[in-house]
């Protein structure tokens, strides 16, 4: 079975090196994973909720879109698009939000936040509080269940707006599935073992803290932020400790097993902060290197993204599209057209209905066959001795005449005390009273 993973990317900056160990790298070595089908997106509509700066989502729209490709994403394995390229996106979200409650989004984290905020304040509750923010998670579920993707992965504080869109797309399959559902259910995925880098002063690499590792500047702006990160004041010769080094942290998320020990081993016995910044900025050129030019490259040919970015668009609308038109059905948003020709082809089919079919057997009887509306056999005739004998004893059944027993493991229809026809060899007992009522139920005068 395909597992279907989707992951959006929010775009209000330029990713950093946290970013890249955290989210960027982990999810292109998903993509590769035999029996995925993978979905990675721009998330620019959700962009306009955090920043009202054109100019700053123009730029980080490019700039997102270079580094996942610069670092592997590969636009024929996988299916990237911006999100604002796929229209169906915005009229599920309408879709949704009709049968989203207004309960339900009020518990959303990021709402809450705010008008805890606005309230320590002494603000109105909802001062300041888009639309956009308060049905952030509507549209996050849009973006979810339009491609039913099975797995989402997202950090700890995400959870819940996967969490809401299982909830929504459950309400959605209950009102309009008609006992199938519409929409499959999806499941956060959580990774616990990605990396959380630290910043240049210890804490969370963020830019919230202005303490972040450019991911691909030039090879003078890695160096110079590497000297920023903060060590102690142990000078040379003077054994570190690593378990308490930002800087070792960082290390040890891009170097392997044996080469993070040896370097270890070589702070434990002296190795000063300036030779070991020098070690660590090393090795995130070689990390990096490559894909920085690539990433250049790619930054400096923007006509190359865009058409990467429609193609991956036109990819995601052969699903978006058809699924919109089957729930735009479900919902009753129908074309007359269609309702018309959906009720002459309905009425064609109830005038076929249940019927009897006479025929002649290779033994030169004469039999009829009562067959239901889909076409299946409920009873076969006794072979009769000549067509005319046959066809009065399937006229007298349709007048109700008949008598049902049920002998043993079959159905035997009797007139005049005579049996006449019989059914298959019934498998349960069970089956002997649902089969007389189809019987019955086919053998009802019609219009």
């Amino acid at each position: 079975m395909t597992t279907r993973i989707l992951t959006g990317i929010t775009t209000t900056g330029t990713p950093h090196l946290g970013n890249y160990a955290g989210a960027i790298r982990p999810a292109v070595d998903a993509s590769r994973a035999a029996n995925v089908d993978s979905f990675y997106f721009l998330a620019d509509y959700h962009a306009l909720i955090k920043c009202d700066d054109p100019l700053r989502i123009q730029r980080s729209r490019l700039e997102i879109a270079a580094t996942w490709l610069a670092c592997g994403l590969d636009p024929e394995r996988v299916t990237f698009y911006r999100q604002s390229d796929i229209p169906e996106i915005p009229e599920l979200t309408w879709l949704l939000t009709c049968v989203a409650g207004k309960g339900l989004l009020n518990r959303a984290h990021a709402y809450k936040a705010s008008v805890d905020k606005n309230l320590a304040a002494g603000e109105d509750a909802d001062a300041g509080v888009t639309m956009g923010l308060f049905s952030y998670p509507v549209l996050m579920a849009a973006d979810i269940l339009m491609f039913n993707a099975h797995k989402v992965p997202v950090g700890r504080d995400q959870i819940q707006h996967v969490e809401m869109a299982r909830d929504i797309g459950q309400r959605f399959n209950h009102l309009f599935g008609n006992g199938r559902a519409l929409f499959e259910l999806p499941e956060a995925v959580i990774e616990e073992s990605v990396a959380t880098l630290p910043g240049l002063d210890g804490r969370k690499m963020s830019k919230s803290y202005d303490n972040t590792i450019p991911l691909f500047g030039t090879s003078k702006q890695l160096k110079d932020a590497v000297a920023r990160i903060v060590t102690d004041s142990r000078l040379p010769g003077e054994p570190k400790d690593a378990d308490s080094s930002h800087l070792f942290t960082l290390y040890q998320a891009f170097a392997g097993t044996a080469q993070s020990a040896a370097f270890r081993a070589e702070l434990e016995e002296g190795l000063g902060w300036g030779e070991a910044k020098q070690r660590l900025t090393a090795l995130l050129e070689a990390e990096l290197g490559e894909a920085r030019e690539h990433y250049h490259t790619l930054i400096a040919r923007p006509d190359d993204l865009e058409d990467i970015l429609l193609a991956g668009a036109a990819k995601a609308r052969r699903i978006a599209t058809p699924f919109l038109a089957e729930l735009r059905e479900a919902v009753g948003l129908r074309s007359f057209r269609g309702a018309l020709q959906s009720a002459a082809a309905g009425k064609k089919k109830a005038a076929k209905g249940a019927r009897l079919v006479s025929f002649r057997d290779e033994d030169g009887g004469f039999r009829f066959r009562l067959l239901d509306a889909e076409g299946q056999q409920l009873l076969l005739s006794e072979a009769f001795a000549d067509g005319r004998s046959a066809g009065a004893a399937s006229k007298r059944l349709q007048t109700g005449e008949l008598d049902l027993r049920i002998e043993g493991v079959q159905l035997v229809a009797y007139l005049d005390d005579q049996p006449v026809a019989r059914s298959a060899v019934l498998e349960e007992a069970c089956a002997a009273e649902a089969l007389i009522e189809a019987v019955s139920t086919a053998l009802l005068p019609r219009d």
